[in-house]
């Protein structure tokens, strides 16, 4: 199979073609940014958002259903609404799937803190697309975005806990190349704060391999909800400028932690959840 012209993530041309199932399997997060706004919600359209948080066991139940409902799905993968590698739960569901589907293309969506000592199983799940958010390769500007980071059950924030969180991501991005991975790059466009940093973020994902670089404008929410979203011509900009030294995705949606089908087409979501009320509680690390 040819994994990039079947993810509709990776490739623009298959965007309209392939679907792709986001399983909401990681109820945790180890990292604190400053923008992200998860939360349980039938209604909001954004990266962080879930109709419920499934169990493995719950999830396979789904992934046979969106199968059903939508046979142009050739990606599964974990985007949230915490962090894939947080938790056990997104891999157990992968490695389930796995055994029962293994032409399905595993994929998953992490800020990289614990990328590096996850890869056995990573491997194991047979994973084939990764996606890293990578916002700032500075750990002054860094801190600025993300309040710190945990690791094992401590907080360390600030320039010191950024610093960790850089050197994690750059550590298991090469490690991931190396046992063959597909990267796409994430980086949230934050205007005033990392602005200034795209192009070099462009040269860095090219360096580690990555085959596309995603620029996420700011969706303003959390504490920086009245922080003005990047313009048109700031987007246009800084994308142009990265685009000299990788290729740059230029279609993506922003899609929730749930969604499912063909990108831009019927979210089969609403289908697979119906008019369930979201949980009443949520863990945020």
């Amino acid at each position: 199979m040819d994994i990039l012209k079947n993810h509709p993530c990776f490739n623009q041309c298959s965007a309209t073609a392939k679907g792709r199932l986001h399983l909401p399997v990681a109820p945790r997060c180890d990292i604190f940014c400053q923008f992200c706004s998860r939360a349980l919600s039938t209604d909001v359209e954004r990266p962080g958002q879930t109709a419920r948080i499934l169990s493995p066991e719950e999830a396979l139940d789904v992934f046979d259903l969106a199968l059903t409902l939508c046979p142009e799905i050739q990606v599964v993968g974990v985007a949230g609404p915490g962090d894939p590698l947080s938790g056990p739960e997104a891999l157990d569901t992968l490695i389930k799937i796995k055994e029962i589907n293994p032409q399905i293309i595993a994929c998953l969506a992490t800020n990289g803190l614990n990328l590096a000592k996850s890869m056995d199983r990573i491997l194991e799940a047979g994973v084939k697309t990764l996606t890293v958010t990578v916002n700032s390769l500075d750990p002054n500007i860094l801190a600025a975005l993300n309040l710190g980071v945990k690791i094992n059950g401590v907080f360390i924030g600030g320039v010191e806990g950024a610093k960790i969180l850089i050197a994690a991501q750059n550590e298991g991005i090469r490690k991931a190349k190396e046992n063959g991975l597909f990267i796409k790059i994430n980086t949230v466009l934050v205007p005033g704060i990392n602005d200034g940093e795209m192009e070099n973020l462009a040269k860095a994902a090219s360096e580690w391999g990555a085959v596309l670089l995603n620029i996420i404008p700011l969706i303003p929410a959390n504490n920086l909800a009245s922080w003005p979203a990047p313009t048109a011509e700031e987007i246009a900009l800084v994308t142009n400028l990265a685009a000299q030294h990788v290729p740059v995705k230029r279609d993506c949606r922003r899609c929730r932690a749930d969604a499912c089908g063909i990108p831009g087409g019927v979210d089969y979501a609403k289908t697979i959840y119906g008019d369930l009320k979201p949980q009443e509680t949520f863990s945020h690390g």
